[in-house]
């Protein structure tokens, strides 16, 4: 199996939030509706481009507006902050993941 395929193990394991992708990928692979999927649903392209094989989802809804739903849900009021922190999380991860693959 290729490492980047479902787990991120290899060359990404050490990067900020990669068991959060990990988890992520495989809610995503399961057809799992959780707050792990729709954050690596929001950042694919991105990902698809640091090398990740990240599914597509078809449910017809943008994934960024099914993650604070998920949130929403969950934490309240709090969804926003929790929104913004795992977003940057994402961020965080997919920038580490660039800077990893080109060198």
């Amino acid at each position: 199996m290729d490492a980047m395929h479902v787990d991120v193990s290899a060359p990404l394991h050490g990067l900020p939030g990669a068991d959060l992708v990990a988890e992520g990928l495989e809610d995503l692979r399961a057809g799992r509706d959780t707050v792990a999927a729709a954050l690596v649903s929001t950042a694919a392209s991105r990902l698809r481009f640091s090398g990740l094989d990240v599914p597509r989802r078809d449910d017809g809804q943008r994934p960024s507006h099914r993650l604070y739903e998920l949130l929403a849900e969950r934490h309240g009021v709090s969804a926003h902050s929790r929104y913004n922190a795992l977003i940057g999380r994402i961020v965080s991860f997919a920038h580490a993941a660039e800077r990893a693959r080109t060198r």
